[in-house]
């Protein structure tokens, strides 16, 4: 089984030494040197998110990434996710077209409708036609990504008729995802138009998703294409041993659940509910040889030909992500890489 690894950020506002909050533009300077380490410890993959509100500092991944591209050679370079519905799909390609330029050809796109909805007002959308969004811009999103000439017609904007759009790549196409949450619609729409899937698996066992996976696989059949790969993105953190990762991890992560929790009415976290989700759900969270355990136990389960790990968290420093990167790409990794063949 050939896997590849990678990490993901959100480019979340962290703290300094000194435990005062970091402004926006040295966060994002600490997101383009934790890619560069990612790259050095031997990764696969770098991933930024795209948010629009204050706890997050990376509303413009694509530009972040091509400051990436400047600093590394190998490393691929995508977001987590690309918030479709709220943009427009040819400047989408446009700006990927570009970042794959400027990176030899290493820019990946996951195209998703986003887990916050602060970028739906921000440009004028209505959360009203929040399906209609996504379905329709992933439409064209594929007609644009053939590079051919496109002609399409909907109802989110305006029309195109043997529309030529540049710059084109030197493959031919731009590596592109759709990210799921955990609807089978989406899971079968990502089949219908031939994207490799991405399962954003962030609560929860992970072998509960086995089922999205087998729906992926057959309805590509049904649809006539050949096999796509199936990626997943899951929270984690690694540090020297199971207690420090998770003493260092849970007062950033409390924080961060504590607020998006009271904005869209869930309970407040305890770190006894923390400590089951490390245990049987989603967070891969520990020393080396537990996270390495757990990925293997997911990538297993799941049958995934890549796993991403969400490494940032809320407020955690930039200290702590640098070394979590590093014992991921140094320790673990070659621990995963063993105990799956």
């Amino acid at each position: 089984m050939t896997v590849q690894f990678g990490v993901d950020t959100f480019g979340d506002v962290s703290v300094g030494p000194d435990g005062r909050r970091l402004g926006y533009a040295e966060v994002i300077r600490n997101v383009v040197d934790q890619a560069v380490l990612a790259e050095e410890v031997g990764l696969d993959a770098f991933g930024v998110g795209e948010h629009h509100r204050d706890d997050f500092a990376v509303s413009a991944p694509e530009i972040v990434l091509a400051a990436v591209a400047g600093r590394t050679t190998r490393i691929r370079l995508g977001t987590a996710v690309t918030v479709l519905s709220s943009d427009d799909p040819v400047r989408v390609f446009e700006r990927f077209a570009t970042l794959d330029a400027v990176s030899g050809g290493r820019a990946e796109i996951i195209l998703g409708r986003g887990s916050f909805t602060e970028s739906f007002p921000l440009f004028g959308y209505d959360l009203a036609d929040y399906d209609r969004l996504f379905a329709e811009k992933a439409d064209l999103m594929a007609h644009l990504l053939t590079e051919d000439a496109v002609t399409w017609e909907g109802t989110v904007r305006p029309p195109l008729k043997e529309q030529h759009v540049y710059p084109k790549t030197e493959s031919g196409r731009i590596t592109t995802w759709i990210g799921v949450g955990g609807s089978p619609e989406s899971v079968v729409r990502a089949a219908q138009y031939g994207f490799p899937l991405v399962l954003a698996i962030i609560g929860g066992a992970p072998e509960r998703f086995a089922p999205y996976v087998e729906l992926y696989h057959r309805a590509l059949k049904e649809f006539g294409r050949d096999p796509l790969p199936v990626a997943v993105h899951s929270p984690g953190f690694v540090a020297a041993t199971d207690a420090e990762a998770v003493d260092t991890l849970w007062p950033h992560a409390r924080a961060m659940l504590t607020r998006i929790g009271r904005e869209r009415g869930w309970p407040p976290p305890n770190r006894q509910r923390f400590e089951a989700d490390i245990a049987e759900g989603a967070w891969h969270v520990g020393s080396p040889e537990t996270v390495a355990a757990k990925v293997a136990a997911t990538v297993r389960a799941l049958g995934v030909q890549r796993f991403d790990l969400k490494y940032s968290h809320g407020t955690l420093p930039h200290e702590a992500q640098l070394e979590a990167i590093r014992l991921y790409g140094t320790e673990v990794l070659p621990r995963v890489r063993d105990l799956l063949t």
